[in-house]
């Protein structure tokens, strides 16, 4: 019993630690971004079903501190027919996954 005890109590412990160490990569993010390329993958290749439209890709180029970082996200066929190269947006990437694009004037 004392040992299940001291487990528990170890155990209870330890989680805030493990908690803490968060990837620092990670969270929510707002980037000022050029979208660089456009991809399209035809229906049937990158795990698109073949009674569908495809994947769509854009691939963005951001500053990131000091970084220049190059992003490539998966999105809808409306956001690729509406964003084309040159293109200047805003992300917002929530733990490395895009959640929105936003039109920069």
């Amino acid at each position: 019993m004392k040992n299940v005890a001291a487990a528990l109590m170890a155990a209870a412990l330890l989680a805030p630690a493990c908690a803490s160490s968060k990837n620092p990569s990670r969270g929510f993010k707002t980037l000022e971004a050029t979208v660089v390329e456009r991809e399209h993958e035809a229906p049937g290749t990158g795990g698109a079903s073949f009674a569908g439209t495809g994947n769509y890709y854009l691939v963005f180029e951001a500053r990131d501190g000091e970084a220049t970082v190059r992003y490539r996200f998966q999105v809808t066929s409306t956001q690729y027919n509406r964003f084309v190269e040159g293109s200047r947006v805003q992300l917002l990437v929530a733990d490395d996954r895009l959640r929105e694009i936003r039109a920069m004037p």
